[in-house]
């Protein structure tokens, strides 16, 4: 079963990684090796909700690195443990910079108010959120919309992810980004094993 998890991650990892060599110019690979190296290093909680509080969440976070992890132990060991999440994260990076996100254009703010304002894809997004610190859940509400994820402790700061759906939402609701193949690489790499969560690792 892990051998098949692991096969199935990596064969996306080459059809995401191919697709955009379609649409990108043929250049996505030219920097693979520093790109793995820093993205690989953001998978630190790999089992959401690990004792991160509701102080620690509060301040200023800018995007760092893509980021996965798992809504359980047991849902992370038969994914493929730490090879299935860094397959993740490191599919994950090339989809991000063709979409275009940066550590200059996204960003999350959290108040002790639980207000928030934050910018995707250099598109603000404000309002109020709700943070539980036991399970790590979060939902993220602005105007009528409100989109739910997970805070986790990743190796440099936090990662806020989300379910395959609601990552579409923040990339295309929120984020507005209009790039339906990078959108639907990264819907799919979210719905690529059981449990899988995917999102952004923030740095203060």
């Amino acid at each position: 079963m892990k051998k098949s998890f692991i096969a199935v991650l990596s064969a996306l990892a080459i059809i995401s990684t191919s697709c955009l060599s379609g649409f990108g110019g043929g250049n996505t690979n030219t920097n693979t090796g520093g790109l793995l190296g820093n993205v690989l290093g953001a998978v630190l909680g790999n089992v959401l909700g690990l004792g991160f509080t509701a102080n620690d969440l509060q301040g200023n976070w800018s995007y760092n690195a893509p980021s996965a992890a798992f809504t359980s132990q047991q849902a992370f060991t038969a994914a493929g443990g730490d090879a299935a999440a860094n397959n993740l994260v490191s599919s994950l990076a090339p989809n991000y910079k063709e979409i275009g996100i940066t550590k200059k254009n996204t960003f999350f703010n959290f108040g002790a108010n639980n207000s928030f304002n934050a910018q995707v894809n250099g598109i603000p997004f404000n309002g109020t959120y709700t943070y539980n610190e036991k399970t790590g859940e979060i939902a993220l509400k602005s105007g009528t919309q409100t989109i739910k994820g997970n805070v986790t402790k990743t190796a440099k700061g936090i990662g806020l992810m989300f379910d395959s759906g609601q990552m579409v939402n923040m990339l295309q609701k929120v984020g507005q980004v209009t790039d339906a193949a990078a959108v639907e690489a990264v819907k799919n790499l979210a719905k690529s094993a059981n449990g899988a969560r995917v999102g952004f690792e923030l740095t203060k």
